[in-house]
């Protein structure tokens, strides 16, 4: 989807707010909304965590525009256009009181993110908002269109992320496109039930028609129970996940050492969710599957021990 600049000028009335105030505003929002990405961040030195923060900020705000159901897809679109509007007004050095677009802008200079990278990540949040027929699900024919779509909301922050992270080896950057898909498929699983209810069907049609499953059955599905052919469609998906999941593996080692830990712990906390989901038999309609915030915890600290003793190690080969 294109996405076209805003007619109307945008007005800049807020005050400017420093680079403190606007990176704790996302440490904010990060902390009250990232959820599973929220735990790896505590692993990350302060300046990584900032700039993470920042990003994770900035793509919610993207999310929440596109997803506002209380709005017509045409009013979404066009308050996101003047919200990308004012950003590319910001980035060019224009003063803004947006403290999300400050600690970007910001972030984005201090770690070398190029900016066609954030507008990769609002296009894939806008291709929800397509031109469709009312009522008409949307729907991805093929695992190619659906892996353009995990590209675009997925694999690009994980391109962003690994900036952050800090890399030298260049195959760092399929391997964190990779990782992005099969941190995307798992959620696409998990949200299977949630998204028909909403009119989102992300499972390709070609994988619906082989198992011989019509949208129509999953939109106004009837009963909870997960039948056999649901059960060997969406176990197909998860055998997609799994095996992108070797690529979060291989990539951990490429990646700055002080970094890693909190890599690692996005890594397990999500192909932990995968996991679960694939010991529930994929039944993800009676109830939607999680992992405990003891789990989080617990591999939260597994990393947190991981960067201390980077650390450590770092001390002691300095002296």
């Amino acid at each position: 989807m294109t996405i076209q600049m805003a007619e109307s000028p945008v007005l800049h009335s807020q005050a400017v707010p420093s680079l403190e105030e606007a990176y704790a505003t996302c440490r904010a929002i990060a902390k009250r909304e990232a959820k599973n990405f929220y735990y790896s961040f505590v692993a990350l030195p302060r300046p990584r965590r900032n700039a993470i923060c920042a990003i994770y900020a900035f793509m919610r705000k993207a999310d929440d525009l596109s997803d506002d159901e209380s709005f017509t897809r045409e009013e979404r679109r066009r308050q996101l256009n003047g919200w990308l509007a004012e950003w590319h007004e910001a980035r060019q050095g224009m003063p803004t009181g947006n403290p999300v677009f400050v600690a970007v802008r910001d972030a984005a200079a201090r770690f070398h993110i190029p900016f066609t990278l954030l507008d990769e990540l609002v296009a894939g949040t806008t291709m929800d908002l397509e031109a469709r027929p009312d009522e008409t699900p949307d729907t991805y024919a093929t695992f190619a269109d659906l892996y353009r779509y995990c590209y675009l909301v997925a694999s690009v922050v994980g391109l962003v992320c690994i900036r952050i992270f800090g890399y030298s080896d260049p195959r760092a950057e399929k391997l964190a496109e990779e990782t992005g898909i099969a941190f995307q498929l798992t959620n696409i699983l998990r949200d299977v039930r949630e998204d028909a209810e909403r009119n989102r069907i992300y499972l390709p049609l070609e994988d619906l028609a082989a198992h011989q499953i019509s949208i129509d059955q999953l939109v106004h599905r009837k009963g909870a129970a997960i039948t056999t052919a649901e059960h060997d469609l969406l176990k197909s998906l998860g055998l997609r996940a799994e095996a992108y999941y070797r690529s979060a593996q291989q990539l951990l080692p490429l990646i700055d050492a002080e970094s890693r830990p909190a890599l690692w712990v996005l890594v397990s906390i999500y192909h932990q969710l995968l996991k679960r989901i694939e010991s529930a038999n994929y039944d993800v309609f009676s109830e939607r599957i999680s992992v405990p915030t003891s789990q989080k915890l617990f591999i939260l600290s597994r990393g947190l021990s991981r960067m201390g003793m980077i650390r450590l190690f770092g001390r002691l080969s300095s002296k």
